[in-house]
């Protein structure tokens, strides 16, 4: 049977979307491979927030064609597939097929058609799939189960490419969550569930919201951890924190993208709330989960941004004080508000300088906050052999970091969790020994 490899850029919507395609490949007959020699089909399941990750999936299509001379079959789904649909395979005939974020469930009727000789493209609004139960997801090996409750975006950020990509808002039944929960617990086996949206506040099924959610999921059976991504400032609200507080396996850990630290570009941005307004939603996780660790984005160079801007936003940071930080120059995007700015581009070598400060920042803030971590223990969710040491297993705790340690049981601690006291640190990781 014909060999496929998957390559997949961008968020944890577009892992979950991989496994999707993979389970339904295999289901098919087709053979998963990780060698580019072995595989007849290569897969691109893309990102196109920034325009670095569109041009990266146009390079490695040319590196395919070039090293294998057209010998193998090339399809793109994902975001770029949303994106631009006809015109990417008018402007690639080398591609086979061209599926958009919502079409991935016709992944082996593109693959068909490929090895058959003709071309397939869609990239349709394919509402009633979402809805249907997703157990045959690709979950072998892994320690964390993705799981969508709600698509697209209607936020509509004036930088933001995603409602475009993603479509617009649209929640899944929790019936249905609840059954690919239950899946993955008690079919896979797998005790980390990680709940999906591109706003998962906006979560309304039903009468249905968020909390609704995330309490029904910690009450199942065999979670041990609930994770969740993402939150928009201007819909997360206390009744959120305190549900997660008053359940143990819900992580404390809170992805709250603030974007800027100034009311003009925050204003600029549609972002909807202005920088007191965030500031006041920080200080409330803090007084009401004391334990919680919180992580943020930022966007440098927004059009028009000057140097009091970038001091607002850098004024936030010291402030906060996050856990960890996501932090990129902007990146003018098709479709988006944006571009009709009449504001001048901040130039390359002023947000290149400023994306560096911050960073710098941030990882001074991270690295003193990792070494008051040693000495102390915490519990770790056991994922796998380290990448750089086979002799180390790696894991994360409840505030997500990184954790190497040793311990002779190697995988037979995969998908445990297990107890560390934290002995050495680095700004992304920590070295811990097993108590």
């Amino acid at each position: 049977m014909a060999k496929f490899k998957i390559e997949t850029w961008g968020c944890q919507m577009n892992e979950y979307d991989s496994q999707k395609m993979v389970g339904l490949l295999k289901q098919d007959g087709f053979v998963q491979t990780e060698s580019e020699e072995e595989a007849d089909i290569f897969i691109l399941n893309t990102c196109s927030v920034r325009e670095k990750a569109v041009h990266k999936i146009h390079s490695r299509i040319g590196v395919i064609k070039k090293r294998y001379k057209g010998q193998k079959i090339v399809g793109i789904c994902g975001c770029v597939a949303s994106q631009e649909g006809r015109a990417l395979m008018e402007k690639i005939p080398y591609l086979k097929f061209v599926l958009g974020t919502r079409s991935t469930h016709l992944i082996t009727e593109a693959v068909n058609r490929a090895l058959n000789g003709s071309k397939f493209l869609d990239s349709n609004d394919h509402k009633a799939e979402m809805d249907a139960p997703i157990t045959f997801a690709e979950r072998a090996g892994h320690t964390k189960a993705y799981i969508s409750i709600i698509e697209g975006c209607d936020n509509f950020c004036t930088y933001c490419i995603v409602p475009f990509t993603r479509g617009r808002e649209h929640s899944r039944p929790l019936s249905i969550i609840l059954d690919e929960v239950k899946d993955a617990v008690e079919v896979k086996g797998i005790h980390e569930i990680e709940l999906l949206g591109q706003n998962v506040n906006s979560y309304a099924f039903e009468g249905k919201t968020f909390a609704d959610v995330l309490e029904a999921v910690s009450n199942l059976q065999g979670v041990y951890r609930i994770r969740f991504l993402t939150s928009h400032p201007k819909d997360f609200n206390e009744n959120l924190v305190r549900v997660i507080a008053a359940h143990d396996n819900i992580c404390p850990t809170i992805h709250l993208p603030m974007q800027s630290g100034s009311d003009r570009i925050l204003k600029k941005m549609g972002r909807k709330y202005t920088r007191s307004e965030y500031l006041d939603k920080i200080r409330m996780i803090r007084d009401i989960l004391p334990e919680s660790w919180i992580s943020s984005d930022f966007i440098v160079g927004f059009p028009g941004e000057n140097e009091k801007d970038f001091l607002d936003t850098m004024d936030v940071i010291q402030s906060v004080r996050y856990d960890n930080l996501y932090s990129f120059k902007y990146s003018p995007r098709p479709h988006t508000a944006a571009l009709k700015l009449k504001d001048p581009l901040v130039p390359d070598s002023i947000a290149s300088n400023r994306l560096s400060i911050l960073q710098h920042t941030q990882e001074e803030i991270q690295m003193n906050k990792h070494m008051s971590m040693v000495g102390h223990e915490y519990t770790v969710l056991v994922e796998s052999l380290s990448k750089k040491n086979p002799k180390l297993l790696t894991g994360r705790t409840e505030g997500n970091h990184v954790v190497h340690f040793e311990a002779g049981r190697g995988r037979q601690l995969i998908g445990k969790l297990v107890d560390v006291r934290i002995e050495t640190v680095t700004m992304a990781s920590l070295k811990a020994s097993l108590i």
